[in-house]
């Protein structure tokens, strides 16, 4: 089935360092362009990210220092990439989460005032994870190689969860066999942006999600301490975070007058 568009979409993936948002680099980028009568154009850089790549992240991809070392900064491909997507809605695999937030903190640091409130964003893997089967069967047989007997009894079911927790902690090695870090590890916020340190409670309003903070308004928190305003923007947070924190600065200045 093709697409129905009614402005163009940019389908793109990123290679980097690592997965560090903030402090991670781009080492490669595709990006497919589709417009709405079916038009298509693709561009592909190498990237040199002004840092050494590390071994673990080019045996992933296969990018090295050396293949890179006479490819162009992203900051000289800059205006190139963001000529590509100004006009577009953007679409990935784990896009929403990783690869956007990357790339906004490229072009912001490389000048150029990226910005997602004039367009949409399709992050693929989220389709996949929803339209999917993510029943408590479906990942007992995953996980452990068994059918769950008794689905949906209370026993069963909560054995099998067990089970499946077990599991997961043999499977993937990351996972620290810590119920505190697991609880942080699931736990899901509305973030306001895209690293998570600012966050939407119950009533849509801004709250910090970190430090002596947590948990307090953004506009309180400004109003009652401006040094942390400032100490924010001049630590090592990423920049679209800082964007956002700036915004809700502006409006609050706004709303006094």
């Amino acid at each position: 089935m093709e697409l129905k568009l009614h402005r163009p979409i940019c389908f793109f993936d990123l290679e980097t360092t690592g997965i560090d948002v903030a402090k991670d680099r781009i080492v490669e980028i595709a990006i497919l362009k589709v417009y709405p009568n079916g038009n298509k154009e693709s561009r592909t850089w190498l990237v040199n990210p002004g840092m050494p790549i590390p071994e673990q992240s080019s045996k992933i991809h296969g990018i090295t220092d050396e293949k890179v070392a006479n490819e162009p900064t992203f900051k000289e491909l800059a205006s190139q990439v963001y000529n590509m997507i100004k006009d577009a809605d953007l679409a990935g695999f784990n896009s929403d989460r990783f690869d956007i937030p990357l790339l906004a903190e490229e072009l912001l640091r490389a000048g150029v005032d990226f910005e997602m409130g004039n367009r949409v964003s399709v992050d693929v893997q989220t389709i996949f994870h929803k339209k999917e089967e993510r029943t408590l069967s479906a990942a007992y047989r995953f996980y452990c190689n068994e059918t769950l007997e008794n689905a949906h009894s209370a026993a069963a079911d909560t054995n099998a969860t067990y089970e499946i927790l077990k599991a997961q902690l043999d499977r993937y090695e990351d996972l620290e066999n810590d119920m505190k870090a697991l609880s942080e590890f699931t736990t899901r916020k509305r973030s306001v942006d895209f690293a998570g340190f600012i966050a939407l409670n119950e009533d849509g309003e801004e709250i910090f999600t970190f430090g002596k903070n947590k948990g307090a308004l953004v506009s309180e928190v400004l109003e009652k301490e401006p040094g942390y305003y400032g100490w924010i923007q001049n630590a090592d947070f990423p920049l679209y975070t800082k964007k956002v924190l700036t915004g809700i600065k502006l409006r609050k200045l706004n709303n006094k007058f």
